[in-house]
């Protein structure tokens, strides 16, 4: 990635996801934060980013944008409001659930094609797969989380596709790689 995300910016994608979520219920949550005295400019660069939404351990939401058509701070504020309320496989938080839930950010590098599957790096590489009018994202840390080894994260990308295993091979598949930098909430 071209460009780092400082300590202080972190804290404030944290707090402003967390606020933008609480502004569902408290319209003012999200103009009580302030910005970092000390910015990188990582906070106005555009970057796709998805924020994830933990509780009890469990995934609860997570949406994101491949690629950053507005600054971090809009994207991060957008998803972080669309993974609460708008995640397909979740019902919508409730004001109740947000206390129990971590928020973690994954700000993404641009995508590159893949011309060698066998140069992904689990735990490095997100990837992403087109095929037949379909497609999957899979983000770095997931392998990682799972325990999955190169070939299964490569056929796993498939089936979250919704195509059937090793279709990365395929002659019209395009498979794209990706870095993040990655934090949450502790």
């Amino acid at each position: 990635m071209s460009f780092t995300v400082t300590d202080d910016e972190k804290k404030y994608l944290l707090t402003l996801a967390r606020s933008t979520i609480a502004s569902e219920w408290d319209k003012d949550a999200a103009n009580r934060i302030e910005l970092p005295a000390a910015v990188s400019g990582a906070l106005d660069a555009r970057c796709g980013a998805f924020v994830t939404l933990h509780e009890g351990g469990k995934l609860r939401g997570c949406i994101g944008n491949m690629i950053g058509r507005q600054a971090l701070r809009d994207t991060v504020r957008a998803m972080a409001s669309a993974a609460a309320f708008e995640d397909p496989r979740f019902s919508p938080l409730k004001k109740d659930d947000l206390p129990r839930c971590r928020i973690e950010i994954s700000v993404l590098s641009p995508m590159s094609r893949c011309p060698d599957p066998q140069t992904v790096v689990v735990g490095t590489h997100g990837l992403y797969l087109i095929r037949s009018g379909r497609s999957g994202v899979l983000l770095p840390q997931v392998p990682v989380e799972q325990g999955w080894n190169r070939q299964e994260y490569l056929d796993y990308i498939c089936i979250k596709a919704g195509l059937p295993a090793a279709s990365y091979a395929a002659d019209d598949a395009e498979l794209y790689t990706f870095t993040a930098v990655v934090f949450s909430e502790s």
